[in-house]
């Protein structure tokens, strides 16, 4: 009896998934796997960014959607995993604005609803410190949260969130030093 061992999701590279979606015939298991592979990093990823379980889930479907539609385009140039980072960062916060246009309410009070938010959704199993933490994180500049965010909760380089969000190190550095100012302080008066 010839038994043909599976190969585990976690035993395909990058590599193998993209030869594996640019073949015709097993482009869509490619995928399956890729987004096996990297749907909890992004949903977390997003998460953290758009706050509500619902309003991720969409866009995170919306991620995976642009994914699909332009993997075939990528050119390796980048980590498969910072490309998936950038779409979804993108995904994120174009969501947020059109959110903010859609209720016509500036940034600063969509942060605010998404901090109340936080105490209703069923989904969130945080602590009082958690959620302190997290109300701490929202009233973060945009650009100061998300440097936070994938820094301290995704351990990424400052190489890879320069390239995910196009910025340089230096200024990514400058950025997390005054985010986490601005939490430590924010914990000390509330």
């Amino acid at each position: 009896m010839n038994i043909v061992k599976k190969q585990a999701l976690d035993d395909y590279t990058d590599k193998e998934l993209l030869e594996k979606f640019r073949d015709v015939e097993t482009q869509h298991y490619a995928f399956n796997l890729l987004v096996k592979k990297y749907s909890k990093r992004v949903y977390w990823h997003v998460r953290k960014i758009v706050i509500d379980h619902d309003d991720t889930n969409d866009v995170v479907q919306n991620t995976f959607i642009k994914v699909w539609k332009n993997l075939a385009d990528f050119r390796e140039d980048s980590q498969l995993f910072t490309w998936l980072y950038r779409i979804a960062t993108n995904e994120a916060l174009s969501f947020l604005k059109q959110k903010k246009t859609k209720f016509l309410v500036p940034f600063g009070d969509v942060e605010y609803e998404l901090s109340n938010s936080l105490t209703t959704d069923s989904n969130f199993s945080g602590d009082k410190i958690q959620l302190k933490l997290q109300r701490a994180i929202l009233t973060l500049p945009e650009k100061q949260r998300l440097v936070f965010n994938m820094k301290y909760f995704d351990d990424l380089k400052y190489e890879e969130i320069a390239e995910i969000l196009n910025l340089t190190v230096g200024g990514l550095k400058a950025s997390y030093h005054h985010a986490v100012k601005k939490i430590e302080k924010y914990l000390e008066e509330n």
